[in-house]
Parts: structure tokens; sequence; C-alpha cells
């Protein structure tokens, strides 16, 4: 099979290229490169089976035409990462609502099945145990950071119009705190950042009181359950939350980031306004309920939360951990 992939050269897009390419199948990989990374694909550059076309998402010239090149369609570009939706919600919106639309219309034109990545973002402000069919609780467009919810929203919402008004074969995918190597700390995801100032020897900045709780899943779980998803002829017009049920706070995610490493680097607390300044607000709690995913293909995490940071240790170490936050 031949696989288009948007954001090829990201972080998660890197991952699922590999793996894909493992198994024996060929990939594109679109990417503009904004956050996504040619060192992320290096490894890949030169294998015949894998192509790098740099480009946008919103250029419905270039999707058309690798769309109809390729077999299946996984959608994972998009305007991410906490500080560059506060700092640039329009761009945000454009992006990720232009860019969705316009590989969702060139997969309907192919009839190319298509899988469309969301993300817990969308809950919102709601703060409880999140199973797919949970209700929505988003804060108000004074706040730039739900900029992004918003736009994954009506992604989802354009999916699955999609599915029901003309039959395409798409699914939903909302990734929950995905980790691991090749992900940069600098655009505002918590465990790359606090394991490059652990190994720098510099504070450990915990933003807001750090008693904010997350669940952490390493990136090679999330590419399975994509890989597993795209397998399967039953999910079609469907959603599902991926991420682990691993529940940890951020100030003993940072302790626990100190103990492995070792280091004499102390916890300083950073107000939300300091590390992204205004337009922002935080959730308290964010737990996904995967007990869809798990009962109906049978996949669950296998990588605790230690695997997790010892890897992303090792990632850090071999690159320099001060790649990490530029």
């Amino acid at each position: 099979m031949r696989y288009l992939i948007t954001g090829g050269a990201g972080f998660i897009g890197s991952h699922l290229a590999e793996a894909l390419i493992a198994r024996g199948d060929d990939i594109v990989a679109l990417d503009n490169l904004a956050t996504g990374s040619a060192a992320n694909i290096e490894r890949l550059t030169g294998d015949r089976s894998f192509r790098f076309v740099e480009g946008s998402v919103t250029d419905a010239a270039v999707v058309e035409d690798l769309v109809e090149q390729c077999d299946v369609v996984v959608h994972l570009a998009a305007a991410a990462g906490v500080k560059l939706v506060v700092k640039h919600p329009m761009h945000t919106l454009r992006t990720n609502i232009v860019g969705t639309e316009v590989v969702l219309e060139a997969a309907h034109r192919s009839r190319r099945k298509t899988l469309v990545a969301s993300s817990s973002e969308v809950y919102g402000k709601n703060s409880g145990t999140m199973s797919e069919t949970t209700d929505r609780v988003v804060g108000p467009p004074s706040i730039s950071r739900w900029a992004f919810s918003e736009s994954k929203a009506v992604d989802e919402f354009l999916a699955l119009g999609y599915a029901n008004e003309h039959g395409l074969d798409v699914v939903i995918v909302r990734f929950f705190n995905t980790v691991g190597p090749r992900q940069n700390g600098a655009f505002g995801y918590v465990v790359p950042r606090l394991v490059a100032q652990a190994l720098l020897g510099r504070d450990l900045e915990i933003y807001g009181d750090g008693t904010q709780t997350r669940c952490f899943c390493d990136v090679s779980d999330s590419v399975r359950a994509v890989i597993e998803l795209l397998d399967r002829s039953d999910v079609a017009g469907e959603i599902f939350n991926v991420g682990s049920d691993e529940e940890i706070s951020i100030r003993d995610l940072a302790r626990q980031i100190v103990g492995i490493t070792q280091t004499s680097s102390a916890l300083r607390t950073v107000p939300y306004e300091e590390a992204y300044g205004s337009g922002y607000e935080d959730i308290p709690r964010r737990v996904p309920d995967t007990t869809k995913i798990r009962t109906r293909i049978g996949w669950s995490p296998v990588h605790d939360l230690e695997a997790i940071i010892k890897r992303t240790i090792a990632y850090a170490v071999a690159v320099g951990p001060e790649t990490l936050l530029v």
C-alpha cells in the first residue's frame, strides 16, 4: 500500500512513516517543515519506499495530486504546540480547518480511506475522565489557546460530514499527550522540556502550580493504534481516544525526571503569563477513557511513564539536550 502522510516530517508522522515502511508499505510525506524537521526523516532519505514533498496541506492542487497517487491518507499536519497556538491563533485556525477540508475533499474525489488526527484539546476545560461522547466545555474566544480546540472540533465535524454525507471511509483519532523521541520542548511540550532542563542542570520550570495532571502515551504505542485502525474495515465514521490512563501531576512528573536523571536541578514554578503571555488557560485534569479502542481492536499502551521518560532522556543525550529547547 502507498500512504500519504501529511505532516510526515513531524514528530508522530516520522515515526508512523518508519513503522509502515518497516512492514513493506510505501510512503509519500507532505510537510511544510514549520514544526516538522528534515532531521526527523533523515534516516528515510534515499529509501525507495519513501518520498518527501515540501508543501502545505492548504495547497489544494498539491494535495489533490498526491492523494491521487496514494491508496490511503493519514492527515496529521496541523498548527500545534501551546506556544504557537497562543501566539498565532489565526494561523492555527486557517491551517487546521482549511488544511483538513482540502485533504478531505481530495480524499472524497479519489475515494481514498482517510485517518484524521484530532486531539484531547477538543474536550476543552472538561476535567473528568473523557470518553468519545463526553461533552465539550470550551473557554471564551478571548482566550486564544481555545483556537486549537475549536479548530480540531471543526476538523472532526468536517470528517464526520464527509463520512455521513459522502460515504467517505474516514476514522478520527484523538491523541492524548503523545511523547517520545523527536518531540521538541520549544513548542510547549512538557516532557522533552523538563528532560532537557534536567540534563543541562537548569531549574525544571513548572508552569502554574504543578497540580494539573496529565497522562502520557509513548509515540510507538500511538503509532501502533493508528496502524491498527487503518487496517480495520469496520471503523469508518468513528472516533477513538488514544492515550494512557497513567495519571500524574506535572510537579510529580518533574520530580520523577529529577530522580531518573540524578540531576541536582531544583523545581521552579513559573506563572502561565510568564510562560505563554496572555491568552492562556490551563486544564486541571485530563485523563482519557480508552475503553472503546481497547474493546474494539484490543489496543492498549505497553510503555509506562518511566519507560517514556528514559526513552526521551536517551534521545536528548544522543542529539544534545539543548536541541530540545530550540
